[in-house]
């Protein structure tokens, strides 16, 4: 059989990062349009299909070809085995069966392998909506009862606010940053805003920069809240740190404000009243009564990077995370979803529809504003960020809302089954980047939990477990390709995160393998703060990868690092795996403009690919100098320059470190800390080459 890695390939020496890059641009700004079947749930750090369909087709592309007419074209990869041991959102997994081959996709993370599944399995449709249908009949009527007004009339958000005593005089302070609670996502062309007065609760029209208004009940409001960072004063002139205040205890929050859909279909703010406090009251006394057999959030927080914030805040557990209302509620829809007839893959995507919900659905979301999605999710810093000003919504929800089980089921589920019927991918048409099918076979892939399940299926099979990659059951040489996207070392650690949604789902248990653990967080977790750990554990996987791929089979994972010693970590752990670097290459990585990466000293918008071929094989780096790896470097990134794709200085020095370390670990070189050092200034040099230029010539026009 001929090989399906060429002896040299388009990926390694003619890759197409420009054309890449501006398909990979669109797609990130919408990902959940371009890419449905893997945005069906909340994962981290998701990549981009395009890049890695561009990947998967270099890989398979010789030098002398054109890579790029392969990426648009009806590339067939029959017979082709590819695996990615960190597979996620299951991108990899998603690409490789719309190109014909066969897939395997492992991931540490239980969270992780129930989306994968979504992207890959096909649903029937007329089954779904029967299930959905069943689910609604069981809770909705209760779940509208618990948000409506006193006429009947459905609420759509309630909006709350955290309260404080001061230490001082016990003056109760609620924790506004600003009485402007709604305000339009354009302001200035927009200037209309709705104001609560911090003293009565009373809700008012006004402007999003209105300096002084009085309440219908004669308080004077300031533009100002009581709020200052983490410091906060009460009436009395008192300044205290907010956390001290605390206590030791959660924050107690206090209803000020709805929003109403009227009759007419226009949308309405009110001030709350006692009926409103009256039903939330019933909702706690419900709570309370609730049968140890409905369906809870489980469990305790654990310390971590991403849960320390919540934790500071006093939320222990994860049912802390919502109030009575929303845990009633959501009881509901998570309790009718375990009750359907199991297991089927339709009661499975309502499973994984439902845990995408709760991230909309908590205490720790909080209010857009107007003309926009209304509900900013929880994961908007990417940690257990505590909220002063949460927002909550009607869980089942209406034609009006946003992030809700009925809403979501259309955006998410339908719009995934369409686009598993008839891919579509985004293709540079010259003029323009535009949305082809036809290019790609639809997804309806078999997917099974062993290799020995994989060998014996017949047609589109997806191998999906949630297991440590650096031991599986796959026998020697028998995968093609290894196209991952490994976790960073000490950016998002995805468990900490998912135990936010496993909380519910081990007690739904959507499918009969799915994780009974109380936390998604395991041994062998590649991601780890410090360098060293990190570096042990990716070269278990790495070495696990060496001994699964064929003879002259291919590597490639797409990587970004801020921290030098990431990167270290990195080629070291692949020389000791057994791995030759043979190209690092520059493309289009997620939005540059998350907050995640705005927020850092050098944002970046590329990440690179790192091609790795066995040393075994004869693999050697093409570089024969740390001076022409950093003339490779220097002339991708330029090429990507001059093509207009936005490289920023953090881009830069990564492709350099990147490049240079790859050459000198290949050469024997030791990268102690005077190397590490001259690498970094090489890179400092490289920035002020190629961006330089580039800031003086805009300045000029």
């Amino acid at each position: 059989m001929t090989p399906v890695v060429p002896a040299r390939t388009s990926l390694e020496s003619n890759f197409p990062a420009a054309m890449l890059s501006a398909v990979g641009t669109k797609e990130s700004w919408r990902k959940e349009v371009h890419r449905p079947a893997t945005s069906t749930h909340k994962w981290w750090a998701k990549r981009l299909g395009t890049v890695f369909r561009g990947i998967l087709a270099s890989a398979t592309t010789p030098d002398d070809a054109d890579a790029a007419a392969a990426y648009g074209s009806q590339l067939d990869l029959k017979g082709a085995v590819v695996l990615d041991p960190f597979s996620g959102s299951g991108v990899t997994g998603v690409e490789a069966l719309k190109l014909g081959a066969r897939a395997v996709c492992f991931d540490i993370n239980p969270v992780a392998t129930l989306i994968q599944r979504q992207a890959m399995q096909p649903w029937n449709m007329e089954g779904l909506a029967a299930a959905y249908r069943a689910v609604e009949s069981a809770c909705r009527d209760e779940i509208d009862r618990l948000h409506r007004t006193e006429d009947g009339r459905s609420v759509l958000y309630y909006f709350w606010v955290a309260t404080v005593q001061c230490p001082d005089c016990s003056d109760k302070v609620r924790l506004f940053d600003s009485p402007v609670f709604s305000k339009n996502a354009y302001p200035k062309r927009v200037p209309k805003a709705q104001i609560v007065c911090p003293e009565c609760l009373a809700v008012k029209q006004s402007r999003y920069d209105f300096r002084s208004e009085t309440c219908p009940n004669g308080h004077e409001i300031s533009p100002r809240g009581a709020v200052r960072g983490q410091m906060t004063s009460c009436r009395q002139g008192h300044t205290f740190k907010i956390l001290t205040a605390l206590g030791g205890n959660r924050p107690t929050f206090e209803m000020y404000a709805k929003m109403v859909a009227d009759p007419d279909g226009s949308k309405v703010y009110e001030s709350i009243t006692d009926w409103d406090r009256d039903l939330y009251e019933k909702c706690v006394e419900r709570l309370a009564g609730l049968p140890d057999s409905v369906v809870l959030p489980q469990g305790e927080l654990a310390r971590g990077n991403n849960t320390d914030q919540a934790l500071k805040w006093n939320f222990r557990e994860w049912r802390d995370f919502f109030n009575a209302r929303q845990l009633v509620s959501l009881s509901l829809i998570a309790t009718a979803i375990r009750d359907l007839p199991r297991p089927s893959a339709e009661r499975e995507a309502l499973a994984t529809l439902f845990s995408g919900t709760l991230e909309f659905n908590n205490l720790f979301t909080s209010f857009k504003g107007e003309g926009t999605g209304a509900v900013r999710h929880m994961f908007s810093h990417h940690v257990l960020k505590p909220e002063r000003t949460p927002l909550e919504a009607h869980p089942w929800g209406t034609p009006q809302s946003s992030g809700s089980f009925s809403t979501l089921y259309k955006s998410r589920l339908q719009r995934a089954h369409e686009y598993k019927v008839r891919p579509a991918d985004l293709v540079d048409e010259g003029a323009g980047v535009e949305r082809v099918t036809g290019l790609a076979k639809p997804l309806v892939a078999t997917v099974v939990d062993s290799w020995a399940s994989f060998e014996a299926a017949q047609g589109q099979t997806a191998y999906v477990a949630t297991r440590n990659s650096a031991e599986t059951d796959l026998p020697n040489g028998s995968i093609d390709l290894v196209v991952t996207d490994p976790p960073y070392m000490d950016n998002v650690h995805y468990a900490e995160l998912a135990d936010f949604f496993h909380a519910w789902l081990h007690g739904m248990r959507p499918y009969d393998a799915y994780a009974a653990t109380a936390t998604t967080r395991r041994t062998g977790e590649v991601q780890h703060a410090d360098p060293v750990e990190f570096g042990k554990a990716i070269e278990a996987v790495w070495s696990e990868c060496a001994r699964v791929l064929k003879p002259r089979g291919l590597l490639a994972f797409t990587f970004h690092q801020a921290r030098i010693s990431g990167w270290v970590q990195v080629v070291e752990s692949l020389r000791r795996a057994g791995f030759v670097i043979t190209a690092v290459q520059p493309v289009k990585g997620e939005m540059s403009t998350s907050i995640v990466k705005t927020g850092a000293r050098e944002p970046s918008n590329l990440d690179s690919v790192v091609v790795c071929r066995r040393a075994a094989d004869g693999a050697t780096n093409p570089n024969s100098s740390p001076e022409e790896a950093l003339a490779t470097a220097q002339k991708e990134l330029s090429a990507l320059l001059e093509a207009g794709v936005d490289v920023g200085a953090g881009d830069v020095r990564s492709v350099v470190r990147g490049s240079l370390l790859a050459y000198l670990s290949s050469s024997g070189t030791a990268l102690n800390d005077a190397v590490i050092a001259q690498v970094d200034a090489l890179a400092s040099e490289a920035i002020d080459a190629l961006i330089a230029p580039k800031q003086s010539a805009a300045i000029l026009v």
